[in-house]
Parts: structure tokens; C-alpha cells; sequence
């Protein structure tokens, strides 16, 4: 993800809300590798450091335990050139159940 002008906030670095969207669909793509709809249960992320207008940010998700219907997987956004990290997430997915999946309207 290419850092943009409107990405950043009133001290020029990327909002936090930015990272954390990179990191939730890296997170996404991991959970929903298995034949079953996976949707997050709970998410939590640490600003390790400050992304910069131009910077290009990656994310890299790696499942850490599946059990049940449940999952955690951790995810690390860096910044592009330096390696820096910037950001570490943490989610926990839940598949869901067929009949949740179902529209009942």
C-alpha cells in the first residue's frame, strides 16, 4: 500500500486506521484459505513505528493455531526499503456456522 497525501494525519505520518486496514485484509486472505467462510472475532494492533507520506507499506499474515471453528493469526506490516517494522496486529477469526450464512429474509 502506497502511503497518499489524504492517508496521512496533522502529524505527517499515516493513520493508524490505514495500517490497520492493510493488516486486517492480509489477515482476511490468511483466515479464509479453507473451505469455509471466516470472519473476524476480535483484532488488536501495536504502532511500532511512524509510516511517512510516499513510504510503501506491506503486510504479512501467518496463521499461528487453528482450532475448532476459531483462529489466531498475527500479522507484521513493514515499510518498504528499510524493512522497518511498523505495525504488528493480532486477529482471532471464527468460520461460521451454514446456517448463519443463509439470508433468511
Amino acid at each position: 500500500m502506497r502511503v497518499t497525501p489524504a492517508m496521512v494525519n496533522g502529524h505527517d505520518i499515516v493513520h493508524g486506521g490505514y495500517v490497520f486496514l492493510l493488516a486486517d485484509n492480509a489477515f482476511a486472505f490468511a483466515c479464509n484459505t479453507y473451505d469455509q467462510v471466516t470472519v473476524a472475532a476480535a483484532a488488536e494492533v501495536v504502532f511500532v513505528a511512524p509510516g511517512r507520506l510516499g513510504d510503501e507499506l506491506t503486510a504479512d499474515a501467518v496463521e499461528r493455531t487453528r482450532y475448532g471453528r476459531s483462529g489466531i493469526y498475527d500479522v507484521t506490516v513493514r515499510r518498504g526499503g528499510d524493512d522497518a517494522v511498523i505495525a504488528e496486529f493480532r486477529g482471532h477469526s471464527r468460520g461460521l456456522a451454514e446456517r448463519l450464512l443463509r439470508d433468511d429474509s
